[in-house]
C-alpha cells in the first residue's frame, strides 16, 4: 500500500523543495554570469521596449485629452466655407444658429491677417481673430492680464484688444501691456489684455494661439468681410445632442440653399470618442510590436536552459540516480526560467520608466507612470520564462540515469 503524507508534513515538504530549488537557480546562474547577463539582456530590452512606448504614449495621450477638454463639453464646432454664391454666414445666419432650442450661445471667429505697429516698431502678418464676450465667459483661463472683452466692447465696435504673452514680451519687453495702444492696420486699438501664449491643440481649433483677440465685428472690417466662417457654438447641459444638431444643421442648410460640402458641423463629443478608440489601437499596436523583443528574449532563456541541461546531464543522472523525483527537476529548471525572465523584467520596468521621463521632458508633456503598463511587463516576463523554461524543465526531468551516467 501507498503510504499518505500528512497534509502539514507534505506542504512543509513543498517548501524546502521549492526553497533548494530557487537556491540552486540562483547558483547557476551567479555561476555563469555572462550567459545569463545576455539572457536577461533579451528580457530587458523587450520589457522596457513596452514599458516606454505604453508610457510615453499614454503621458502624450493624457496631454492631447486634457486639451480637447479644455474646449468643454457639450460644444459644436460649425465650420460654414458657404458656396460660390455665399461665402460663410451673415449676422442673421448666426441669430437663427444662436435661437435653436437647446443651444445656450455661440462664440464666433473671423480671421485675419495684418501688419501692426507699436512705438515704430512694425511686425508683419500677425494673425488677428475676432471673437466675441461669450468665448472669454466660457474660457476665463485664456486671459493672463487685464480683462476680456464684454458685451458692449463687441456692440459697439469698440477698438480694444488682447494681445498674446509673446506680442508682450516682443513689443513692450518687461513691460505690461495693458493700457498700452498700437495700431491694426493703420487703426490704433488700445490693449485691454494679455491672453497666454499657447500651440496647443485647444488654440488650433479654437482660432486662438499667437496673436490678437478684438470684437468679431471689428475683425469684419479689418480684414474687408462681412461673413463668419466658423462658430463655436455652446449647448444647454441636458440638451439632446442628435436633435440639436440636425436643427444646427437645417438652419446652415436653409442658409446655403442645401448646397453640399457647403458647412460641416462637429460634435466634439465624438471626435473624443473617436480619439480615444485610436489610441486603444495605437497602444494595443505597440504593445504588439514591443512583444516581439520579448519573445527573441524568451527563445534566448530556451536557448541557455536547454545548453545548461546538456552541460549538467552528469549532475541531472547523479540525482535521480539517488533518488531525486522528476518533479524537483523539473522545477529547479523551470525556477531558474523564471528568475531570470523576472529579474530581467524588473531591470526593464526601471529602465523603461527612465526612457519615458527622458522623452516626457524632450517633448515637453506630463509623465505619469502607467500601472496597466508595469503590470502587463511583469506578467508578460513570467509568462516568457513558464512557457520558454517549461521545454527545457521537462527535458531535464526526462533524461534516462543509466544514458546520463555514462559520460562519467
Amino acid at each position: 500500500r501507498r503510504r499518505v503524507k500528512p497534509p502539514a508534513r507534505a506542504q512543509k515538504e513543498a517548501v524546502r523543495m521549492f526553497r533548494e530549488s530557487l537556491k540552486m537557480s540562483w547558483q547557476n546562474i551567479v555561476h555563469n554570469k555572462m550567459r545569463s547577463f545576455l539572457t536577461i539582456l533579451g528580457i530587458v530590452i523587450g520589457v522596457a521596449a513596452i514599458i516606454a512606448l505604453i508610457t510615453t504614449v499614454q503621458s502624450v495621450i493624457t496631454e492631447v485629452n486634457s486639451q480637447f477638454d479644455d474646449l468643454g463639453a457639450n460644444t459644436l464646432m460649425v465650420q460654414a466655407q458657404g458656396t460660390a454664391l455665399k461665402m460663410g454666414l451673415t449676422d442673421k445666419d448666426f441669430e437663427d444658429l444662436q435661437a435653436v432650442e437647446g443651444i445656450a450661445g455661440a462664440s464666433p471667429t473671423v480671421s485675419a491677417h495684418l501688419d501692426i505697429a507699436q512705438n515704430g516698431v512694425v511686425k508683419e502678418n500677425v494673425s488677428i481673430q475676432g471673437k466675441n464676450e461669450l468665448y472669454f465667459a466660457r474660457n476665463p483661463d485664456a486671459v493672463k492680464a487685464g480683462r476680456g472683452l464684454n458685451i458692449l466692447d463687441v456692440e459697439n465696435k469698440n477698438r480694444v484688444c488682447l494681445i498674446s504673452e509673446t506680442l508682450e514680451n516682443d513689443l513692450f519687453d518687461s513691460e505690461s501691456a495693458v493700457g498700452h495702444t498700437l495700431r491694426l492696420g493703420g487703426i490704433a486699438y488700445t490693449i485691454v489684455g494679455v491672453t497666454a501664449s499657447s500651440t496647443d491643440m485647444t488654440s488650433m481649433l479654437m482660432g486662438t494661439g499667437d496673436g490678437i483677440i478684438v470684437p468679431y465685428k471689428n475683425a469684419m472690417s479689418l480684414a474687408g468681410v462681412s461673413h463668419i466662417m466658423a462658430v463655436e457654438m455652446y449647448m444647454e447641459d441636458g440638451a439632446d445632442t442628435d436633435a440639436v444638431i440636425d436643427d444646427v444643421e437645417a438652419v446652415l442648410g436653409q442658409a446655403f440653399n442645401y448646397k453640399a460640402d457647403s458647412f460641416a458641423v462637429t460634435n466634439m463629443e465624438s471626435l473624443l470618442d473617436m480619439m480615444h478608440d485610436m489610441q486603444n489601437m495605437m497602444q494595443t499596436m505597440l504593445a504588439g510590436i514591443a512583444s516581439i523583443a520579448l519573445l527573441v528574449g524568451g527563445i534566448g532563456i530556451m536557448n541557455m536552459m536547454l545548453v545548461s541541461v546538456t552541460e549538467r546531464t552528469t549532475e541531472i543522472g547523479l540525482r535521480k540516480a539517488l533518488g531525486a523525483q522528476p518533479k524537483r527537476i523539473q522545477m529547479q529548471f523551470l525556477t531558474e526560467a523564471i528568475f531570470l525572465s523576472l529579474f530581467g523584467g524588473i531591470i526593464g520596468i526601471v529602465v523603461g520608466l527612465l526612457i519615458s521621463l527622458l522623452v516626457a521632458l524632450a517633448i515637453d508633456v506630463g509623465f505619469a507612470i502607467s500601472l496597466s503598463a508595469i503590470a502587463l511587463g511583469v506578467g508578460f516576463s513570467v509568462l516568457v520564462g513558464v512557457v520558454f523554461g517549461l521545454a527545457p524543465a521537462r527535458k531535464a526531468s526526462r533524461l534516462n540515469p543509466i544514458d546520463a551516467l555514462r559520460s562519467v
